[in-house]
């Protein structure tokens, strides 16, 4: 195998032997034959569309295949078989279609488009060669991982918003177009870097849809205090980012004297105010994803995962056969609960059964914490903020948005966090929040001084309150702002988060705790000489870097 897509790639030059996240060589492997066989779906979906011709069942599969291979997700190699399976019976309708639209078979070149067996073992063997290292061109291969994993990261987000029943097709189309264009031998590095350009353009577009979706939906996120202790009923645990599966479990839970805590990515689903009115939910349990082998231990009920962040339990947890996945997520052994037929729900009533033969969770913490701080929110409280800048009160804002990591190295960001000036703010969104959201960091003028918009998509908030404040101080440029971007990283959808910030024009972007294993040192050059991309140091000397 080979695998370098997330930050804790081995060494720092990527996985050959088993993947750090604990994905065996023959997932990896077949989930690279599973993109490769989407690429072959691409070139049709893209070919009949020249023709006037949309296939739906087409721009889901791809969509949904993108997210499944995405870093901590699916683990459970019969899945993928079975995926790849239908991958290649749905590229063959395509291909069938597109020969009775006259199309010109030969004209489409790309052998993903023409690959099929249905045995295992065929599987496997083509699996191999298929992989990243099958674009030679280091450079090539670089952007043109950037592109995929910025894919995935979109992927996601555009299955979330679906799921809400906001579609843009305009989104899948390019998820097609760029696919394809990965596929493209003839085209420059330069036309390459453009793509990465335009990935960023429809990762803010796909953030945005997203955003809709949730607050259509739901309501506005709203200043929320979240407990983060424990009651004595047995209790589901909620991890992931999905909302539609959490309000469905909400639902189903309702009366049945089980409660339901959040998890890590879940927490901000406690700001929105269509949840509020259930008494059964109680609060969030637990940190960031990585903490989990210890703290499932703990909870006692069962764990319900509705996308990527599940991390193999060890061989002698107590908490394996608690364990339910959903939608992307599977893993060998794990019970998995069917998708939802149009219009209805999903049917959780075997966690449900579950959490009630189960005692009360152990509780680990006690307090709350605050959050519920997206655009809409920061927006109601912008007179407020604009006084404290102009007096002087707040300096500097610090995005410190992203992912959370078990490398030893990020508690760099909390270090960060404490030593940051009383006079400074830090804007953040994703799982990086809880390297430093239960410190006691205070506030400036009853404005927190750290200000958590919700999940990695709600970076999007991040963008538009920046665009606001530009606007407000009638600033030239959203670089002239008070506002330092200080960023963690861990899988893909931080790299699409990453791209869209590039296309807003954003500069001068720190990334952490470490540089991509997958940018080529040219490409590397060219994000550093044309966007000020950097890596972090040592706290002390970044602090001095950033306050100037």
């Amino acid at each position: 195998m080979f695998c370098y897509q997330c930050q804790e790639t081995s060494k720092n030059t990527g996985c050959t032997i088993s993947g750090v996240c604990g994905k065996t060589p023959e997932v990896a492997n077949l989930q690279d034959l599973l993109i490769f066989v989407c690429k072959g779906i691409s070139c049709y979906a893209s070919a009949l569309k020249d023709k006037g011709v949309v296939f739906e069942e087409a721009d889901r599969f791809v969509m949904e295949s993108l997210f499944m291979t995405i870093t901590n997700a699916n683990f459970d190699k019969s899945r993928f078989v079975r995926r790849i399976k239908q991958a290649q019976a749905l590229r063959d309708q395509l291909k069938q279609i597109f020969i009775e639209k006259r199309g010109d078979v030969a004209a489409i070149t790309f052998e993903g488009a023409y690959w099929s067996s249905d045995s295992v073992t065929e599987m496997e063997e083509k699996s191999k060669s298929v992989g990243v290292l099958s674009t030679e061109n280091e450079d090539v291969r670089s952007v043109r991982e950037l592109v995929i994993y910025g894919l995935k990261g979109m992927a996601a987000y555009a299955e979330h918003a679906h799921n809400l029943g906001f579609e843009d097709r305009e989104i899948f189309d390019f998820m097609h177009k760029a696919l394809v264009a990965t596929t493209n031998d003839n085209l420059s590095l330069e036309e390459l870097i453009a793509l990465v350009m335009e990935t960023g353009k429809y990762g803010v577009q796909v953030m945005s849809l997203l955003d809709k979706a949730n607050t259509s939906k739901y309501g506005n996120p709203e200043i929320t205090k979240v407990n983060i202790g424990v009651r004595n009923n047995p209790a589901i645990l909620i991890s992931g980012h999905d909302l539609r599966d959490m309000e469905d479990l909400l639902v189903q839970t309702e009366g049945s004297g089980v409660d339901v805590y959040t998890h890590s990515e879940m927490l901000p689903a406690n700001y929105y105010p269509a949840f509020k009115k259930y008494s059964h939910f109680v609060g969030n349990y637990g940190n960031a994803w990585w903490s989990q082998t210890k703290e499932f231990e703990t909870f006692n009920g069962p764990i319900l995962f509705t996308t990527n962040c599940l991390v193999p339990p060890r061989a002698n947890s107590t908490y394996r056969d608690r364990v339910y996945t959903t939608g992307a997520v599977g893993f060998e052994g794990f019970p998995h609960i069917a998708d939802r037929v149009e219009g209805g729900r999903k049917d959780f009533s075997a966690v449900i059964e579950h959490a009630k033969r189960c005692a009360a969770p152990q509780e680990i913490e006690s307090g709350e914490i605050i959050g519920g701080f997206a655009h809409a929110q920061v927006f109601a409280l912008a007179d407020k903020i604009v006084e404290a800048v102009k007096s002087g009160a707040i300096k500097k804002f610090f995005v410190m948005a992203g992912c959370d990591g078990r490398m030893l190295g990020r508690n760099y960001y909390t270090e960060f966090a404490q030593k940051l000036p009383k006079d400074t703010v830090i804007l953040t969104a994703g799982c990086a929040k809880y390297r430093y959201n239960k410190l006691p960091l205070g506030d400036i003028n009853g404005i927190p001084r750290v200000l958590d918009a919700g999940q990695c998509n709600d970076s999007y908030s991040l963008a538009v309150i920046a665009l606001k404040l530009k606007e407000i101080f009638n600033a030239n440029d959203i670089n002239d702002l008070p506002i330092a971007y200080n960023i963690a990283w861990y899988e893909q959808k931080a790299v699409i988060v990453l791209l869209a910030l590039l296309y807003l024009g954003v500069k001068k972007i720190h990334l952490g705790p470490t540089l991509p294993a997958f940018l080529s040192p040219n490409v590397v050059s060219f994000l550093v000489e044309n966007f000020g991309i950097s890596g972090i140091g040592k706290v002390d000397e970044d602090l001095k870097l950033f306050l100037g």
